[in-house]
């Protein structure tokens, strides 16, 4: 499959993959920024793609980040629909409590997974069929 990729900014960085199995292709900050801490930013990429019809992009965090940082992804994962063509932007969030992040033009900040999705039809049930798990939610299973 094909993913068209266009830079908005000249210089922005086209995602990479580290290694050639890897499901992730890494997605680049377009700028420099700080994340004091326990703040939130939207941090710009500079390129839009061109998901195809029947597909959906994933924007995940990098565990490194999350490990060594504590950067996360305020809503991840998040969603790029097929039909949206504007900038990939990856909303992060600082969950040190005493350090802020820095970020630098060209430094990985996330990772977009494209996946197929089935066709989905819903049709209205008076009730569901039995299952074993039931209506258990949150922490259900221990």
């Amino acid at each position: 499959m094909r993913v068209r990729v266009a830079r908005l900014e000249t210089d922005a960085l086209i995602p990479t993959r580290a290694y050639e199995a890897d499901a992730g292709l890494d997605l680049y900050s377009a700028h420099d920024a700080r994340i004091e801490p326990g703040e939130r930013a939207s941090i710009g990429t500079g390129i839009a793609v061109s998901i195809p019809a029947g597909h959906a992009g994933l924007v995940l965090p990098r565990s490194g980040l999350a490990a060594r940082h504590g950067i996360a992804l305020v809503n991840a994962p998040g969603l790029i629909d097929a039909g949206y063509r504007g900038e990939l932007r990856v909303l992060l969030l600082n969950t040190d409590r005493a350090e802020e992040f820095e970020i630098r033009r060209g430094d990985r900040i996330a990772q977009l997974v494209i996946v197929a999705l089935p066709e989905v039809e819903l049709e209205e049930a008076e009730e569901l069929e039995v299952a074993e798990r039931g209506t258990r939610g949150f922490g259900s299973s221990g």
